[in-house]
């Protein structure tokens, strides 16, 4: 996948992991639309990045939200090459309730579910498109405290590998990326958490593994799209742990409970 030149749209843009991906487009050549519910922080990143850029508050869950991203896009740049779905939220500690759980899967999964069928038709017809999962090691591995953050990262994780083999021969390209812990305002916040639980899951994030910048996400995210490559590892051992996992999920899951063990205390 050629970037230079291509229009991005990048969804949660106004900060972390979101930004970092926008200012990174925009430097290999692309425009860029920066979408973020904080219209004010869209329009911050979108203005750091200077002309070839657009802020738009949206929310990304919705399907106005996206319509508005999408148009936004076209009016300015004429078309969508590459949409990036990262907006995301760790939801409450634990199990939650109806509304908690509705809340987390519209943003971590029917975003880009809608995104997907929005974009599709035009995609089909060029033969053309790829679309970028920001999903999270949790995906793959889970997440310790945080039901609704585990179960819908897995589930953005199936929907990419669907979304890759269904479209895949169509022209229309997927990366799913899935770090461990990374520099943003969302593990600040649960670091910072007065609920045990939320403490506690961000502790599983920040002793899992090195937390790596933003920036560093967003490096490896552009060569994963410039090699069609669907798996992004920004920490590599994150392989080796899911290998584990596959290899003996008993044992996984008893290392699992021991580590949740430690952290607790």
């Amino acid at each position: 996948m050629q970037i230079e030149g291509k229009v991005a749209v990048i969804t949660g843009a106004g900060s972390g992991i979101g930004r970092a991906l926008a200012l990174a487009l925009a430097a290999a050549g692309a425009s860029v639309v920066a979408g973020d519910i904080d219209a004010a922080a869209a329009a911050q990143t979108a203005a750091t990045i200077g002309e070839r850029a657009l802020g738009v508050g949206a929310d990304a869950a919705s399907a106005a939200g996206i319509a508005a991203l999408l148009d936004a896009a076209r009016e300015a740049f004429g078309r969508v090459d590459i949409y990036v779905a990262n907006a995301g939220i760790i939801g409450v500690p634990g199990l939650g309730g109806d509304s908690d759980w509705d809340r987390v899967l519209e943003v971590n999964l029917r975003a880009h579910i809608r995104a997907a069928d929005a974009l599709l038709p035009d995609w089909i017809d060029r033969g053309s498109g790829y679309f970028v999962s920001v999903a999270s090691a949790a995906g793959l591995l889970t997440q310790v405290g945080a039901a609704g953050y585990a179960v819908s990262k897995h589930a953005a994780v199936g929907f990419a590998e669907w979304l890759s083999i269904t479209y895949g021969d169509k022209g229309i390209g997927v990366t799913c990326v899935c770090p461990m812990g990374v520099a943003t305002p969302l593990l600040e916040a649960i670091t910072g958490a007065e609920d045990a639980t939320a403490r506690v899951a961000a502790a599983s994030i920040t002793t899992a593994g090195e937390v790596l910048s933003a920036e560093d996400v967003a490096a490896a995210t552009l060569a994963g799209v410039r090699e069609d490559r669907f798996l992004v590892l920004p920490h590599a051992s994150v392989l080796d742990m899911y290998r584990g996992k596959g290899t003996d999920y008993d044992r996984w899951i008893s290392g699992m409970r021991r580590y949740q063990r430690a952290l607790n205390g």
